[in-house]
């Protein structure tokens, strides 16, 4: 049993040429979940994004999408949290993965930014605490470093991006227990169960 979660964050790019482009894959996981539970949006200029309120399980979680570029979602992230006192260790990050394969999605609690300016951003903002959980959803990796910053910022092909749907759909059937602090049900559904 861990801690349960109050906020959740989807990482991505604002404006129209970054919509479903793969490093906009935490943003549109967190859309999708608020389409769920019918949250409604709205923008917060002292937040840098907007939010909306929804009900997961018997928990009230606070939903976020910085309308800053991704290497500035600290100052979001940090906003919100230092707003309603929301410790790391509650915060969910959602967030593109280079690591994993398209059609994956993996939970981690902790651990260095790799390179993921994002993250990057936000540990910095929450005075270098980097104990908050991650959800990351693959997108594959180029295959060569220099080719990254131009990979993330691309819509996948057709096939790559159904994989990825289907990893966010199995993240949001997991969702009520990684809100719950119950991970090792979560993992179990994220790492086994086939959409």
């Amino acid at each position: 049993m861990s801690e349960k979660i109050g906020l959740i964050v989807g990482l991505g790019n604002p404006g129209r040429e970054y919509e479903n482009t793969r490093h906009n894959a935490g943003a549109i996981f967190v859309m999708q979940l608020a389409d769920s539970l019918r949250g409604q949006w709205q923008e917060e200029k002292k937040f840098f994004g907007a939010t909306s309120q929804v009900a997961i399980g018997n928990q009230t979680v606070r939903l976020l999408l910085p309308s800053t570029y991704m290497n500035r979602s600290g100052q979001s992230v940090g906003a919100i949290a230092n707003f309603y006192k929301i410790a790391p260790e509650n915060i969910l990050v959602v967030h593109d993965e280079l690591d994993l394969q398209p059609g994956t999605a993996k939970l981690k609690l902790g651990g260095g930014h790799g390179g993921h300016n994002g993250l990057r951003d936000i540990i910095s903002s929450l005075g270098n605490q980097n104990n908050f959980m991650r959800l990351r959803i693959g997108i594959g990796h180029p295959g060569n470093a220099k080719l990254v910053a131009d990979y993330v910022l691309k819509k996948a092909p057709a096939t790559e991006y159904n994989l990825m749907e289907d990893s966010i759909t199995r993240a949001l059937h997991a969702i009520t227990d990684v809100v719950d602090g119950k991970l090792d049900k979560a993992m179990q559904l994220l790492h086994s169960e086939k959409t």
